[in-house]
């Protein structure tokens, strides 16, 4: 029988894989435990393995740890697919990040299916809460998304060209907190930050934190 562990998580779905062993054998320790990868993985040692018994118990516990990382090995476990699923012996196949063609050959067989996906991470929009507060000339409102932002990964460099971004907007068009001259001046006090944070006066996230303090 056939348990397969498969996913584009290779980390999470191998420890899957082995906690899920340690549990069998735990529960069996006097069964043979048999791992066999690329390097130990022959027509005769799978053939020996699903024929192997624990001195005290009829049945063998098999690895095979992602045979598909050679393909004649890969090609094997393929080939003696019914040989596996008909097999008294529980076969778990490890295979992290395997094209579906074969992972829906694999799971048709399978007696048990457990997969791990990474999770793709959301890309981040435009910081439209970040612009706003200083647009609004709203100190708290935008320490707090300084904060926001650094929770999220942003780097304070990210951020503080998003700043000049919008006061050099708001030179161009105005903005409801500052008059033309006030964006003006906000651009070159952003650019004199940026040229200190550089010489090592503050750090630029501290920089930006005692900015947004300053307009409270």
């Amino acid at each position: 029988m056939i348990y397969f562990f498969h996913g584009s998580d290779a980390g999470k779905i191998r420890a899957k894989a082995f906690a899920w062993i340690a549990a069998a054998r735990a529960k069996a320790p006097e069964a043979a435990y048999i791992r066999l990868d690329v390097d130990t993985l022959t027509e005769e040692s799978l053939m020996n393995a699903l024929s192997s018994q624990g001195l005290f118990f009829t049945k063998s516990l098999v690895l095979l740890d992602d045979p598909f990382g050679k393909a004649e090995t890969g090609e094997l476990v393929l080939e003696h697919l019914k040989l596996l699923a008909d097999s008294d012996n529980p076969v778990a196949i490890l295979a992290p990040k395997l094209i579906a063609a074969r992972v829906k050959k694999i799971e048709a067989k399978a007696e048990k299916v457990f997969v791990l996906n990474e999770v793709a991470k959301a890309k981040r929009g435009f910081n439209n809460d970040l612009v706003n507060a200083l647009g609004a000339k709203d100190g708290a409102a935008l320490w707090k998304e300084l904060q926001k932002a650094e929770r999220q990964g942003d780097v304070p460099e990210m951020v503080h060209g998003l700043l000049h971004w919008k006061a050099r907007q708001m030179m161009e068009k105005g903005g409801r907190g500052w008059s033309s001259s006030e964006a003006r001046k906000l651009s070159r006090d952003l650019i004199e930050l940026l040229s200190n944070s550089r010489r090592g006066d503050l750090p630029m996230k501290e920089a930006l934190e005692r900015f947004a303090l300053s307009l409270c």
